[in-house]
């Protein structure tokens, strides 16, 4: 899809300036989301629901730490059932906080769920639907039947929604779309959006509209497309499909990798505007979810938004298909960028004469250009008569924002590209007011800053270098470099993870295991593995991947290449070597380096 074929989709008012999204009120319980709300944060229990007290614990424990919704899994109708203790037990601790019931395959299960939580999700590609991996084309005829089977599944949950006063999320997951959607529209971000609308359009059908929608991806840059493309369609479809949105990035995994994955996804369309509720999914305990989503709402409600009035010239990008800007090859300081080259790591002289005496040290986080040697033409986008200097250049410029303006980055670094010539490679920073060392901001919050204004410029296939100046610790800035780099999928330098958070439905302890995981398998650049509690989201979730550790019974685990199970109900404690034996078999395999023991 080019920017001409997708001009009449428009999913922000302003691509240069910020302006929240206007929604109507999703009631959950007493929690109001969207409309003059602020965002919400929520979490999910990592215990079993079967075991109502350590739900309590933990549900009381999140809500501590400042998180406004509680979902909890309900795997079967008998499991179902003992959300009532939960919410019981949660009221008689003066806990009001709206409980959500996660439903996937079982409708029976979210008719019992529906009588003791505020809030039932449903996920509209295993709610109903066949999921049998099947290849075929379906005919009009054969469609529609599908169809009416799952509205005849879905419509007494929306009417017992309605008659209790629930609320529902409509919650596509990018692994687990149907086959009937898949044959139709292919494992696509408008595969997505479809498999939603279909649940939206019955909802509404029957004057049902307390519910809000979510687009979930393990990739970033197909989960920023999804949602852009679903909140366009919605605003296609007219003023009363302004239903509210929930934010996350599936399966993100743990550490500064999970923090970044999370920034690129959910920051980015905060900063367009998008997200009314946001979780945060961490291979963690799920607690230190929550201050990582209040810094991100915190980090969107700083956004400044000055001087773009009037500055509004066509996106040079298609927001709803990633491709690189074509800019030409140019070498900076012996360093090729721009064309088909990798985006290149910038850094302070400062930040180099800091670290030179051990850069031998530093491994994958090397410094690679010295900004103040580099040549780079810094301007204000909004003053044309800069942007035409450059762009009357017969040879190619490396460009970036000057610092200092009153300008978000990712709005000053979109309007550059707008009006730059494409052959001018762009330097991206992630911040145009540098911090003073008397006020510097918490790391996280440089992390997750960084994350977000880098992180989605390159998810619109901006930038061919990148600079961290947010953070002030040498070694810490370059780290965050890399690592938004590998996250944003584009620059791949060390063993990339895809990681779900623990849920009631895991069937291993998945943060002991993604550590056992990356123990044995961290120096293998460039192999994507992916770690997941069960099978729930799909194998879809994997699409990415190489290979797959899940979860298939207690105890016991499957090994994918790609969606393809390839090892069956092989005992846990076997299962990590058994998973370097099939890296093998597949020639993905590299001997881990020595480790020289310091002198």
């Amino acid at each position: 899809m080019s920017p001409a074929s997708s001009s009449l989709l428009r999913y922000c008012p302003d691509l240069y300036h910020y302006q929240r999204r206007q929604t109507r009120v999703c009631m959950v319980g007493g929690v109001g989301i969207g409309g003059d709300n602020p965002i919400r944060v929520q979490s999910m229990l990592t215990s079993d629901t079967r075991d109502a007290d350590a739900c309590v614990k933990e549900a009381l424990e999140l809500v501590a730490a400042g998180c406004e919704i509680v979902r909890v899994t309900a795997q079967t109708r008998v499991i179902a059932e003992n959300l009532q203790h939960i919410r019981d037990g949660l009221r008689a601790a003066g806990c009001n906080v709206p409980l959500v019931a996660d439903i996937h395959f079982k409708p029976d299960a979210a008719m019992e769920a529906v009588k003791w939580v505020e809030k039932v999700r449903v996920n509209p590609g295993n709610y109903a639907d066949k999921k049998k991996f099947a290849v075929k084309e379906y005919t009009d005829e054969q469609y529609a039947e599908e169809v009416a089977y799952m509205e005849a599944q879905f419509v007494p949950l929306v009417l017992e929604c309605k008659r209790l006063g629930r609320a529902m999320r409509i919650g596509t997951n990018h692994g687990s779309l149907s086959d009937r959607i898949m044959n139709r529209h292919g494992d696509t971000p408008l595969g997505m959006v479809e498999s939603a609308l279909e649940f939206a359009r019955i909802a509404r059908a029957h004057d049902y509209h307390n519910f809000l929608f979510s687009m979930k991806a393990s990739n970033p840059k197909v989960m920023i497309e999804a949602y852009r493309l679903l909140v366009a369609h919605l605003n296609a479809l007219g003023s009363d499909w302004n239903y509210p949105i929930h934010l996350g990035v599936t399966e993100a995994g743990d550490g500064e990798d999970g923090r970044i994955k999370s920034a690129i996804g959910i920051g980015s369309l905060l900063a367009d505007g998008i997200g009314d509720t946001i979780r945060v999914s961490l291979t963690e305990d799920a607690v230190y979810e929550i201050p990582v989503a209040q810094a991100l709402v915190e980090c969107g409600s700083l956004i400044v938004n000055g001087g773009l009035a009037g500055q509004t010239p066509p996106p040079s990008w298609d927001p709803f298909s990633y491709e690189r800007r074509k800019a030409d090859r140019l070498v900076v300081n012996g360093m090729a960028l721009g064309g088909e080259e990798t985006v290149r790591v910038f850094t302070t002289r400062e930040k180099w004469d800091a670290v030179a005496h051990k850069l031998d040290k530093l491994g994958d986080f090397k410094p690679e250009i010295v900004i103040e040697d580099s040549g780079v033409i810094a301007l204000d986008p909004r003053v044309d008569a800069a942007v035409a200097s450059v762009n009357a250049s017969s040879s190619a410029k490396l460009v970036t924002v000057t610092d200092g303006i009153d300008l978000a980055p990712i709005h000053a670094f979109r309007l550059l590209a707008a009006k730059l010539d494409a052959k001018h490679p762009i330097l991206l920073k992630d911040t145009l007011h540098l911090p003073s060392t008397a006020n510097h901001p918490p790391f996280t919050h440089s992390l997750l800053t960084a994350a977000t204004n880098i992180g989605s410029l390159l998810c619109d296939g901006i930038g061919d270098a990148v600079i961290v100046n947010g953070e002030s610790a040498p070694g810490q800035s370059l780290r965050i470099s890399y690592n938004i780099l590998q996250a944003a999928g584009t620059r791949i330098f060390k063993t990339d993870y895809v990681a779900c958070p623990s849920c009631g439905r895991t069937l291993f302890n998945l943060q002991s295991t993604t550590q056992k995981i990356r123990a044995s398998t961290g120096h293998l650049k460039g192999v994507r593995i992916a770690v997941m509690g069960c099978i729930v989201n799909g194998p879809g979730e994997m699409a990415d991947a190489d290979f797959g550790y899940v979860g298939g019974a207690p105890g016991k685990i499957n090994l994918y290449v790609g969606k393809t199970a390839v090892k069956f109900n092989i005992p846990e404690d076997e299962a990590v070597e058994r998973l370097v034996d099939l890296i093998k078999e597949h020639d993905k395999w590299v001997d881990a380096p020595a480790v020289v023991a310091a002198v």
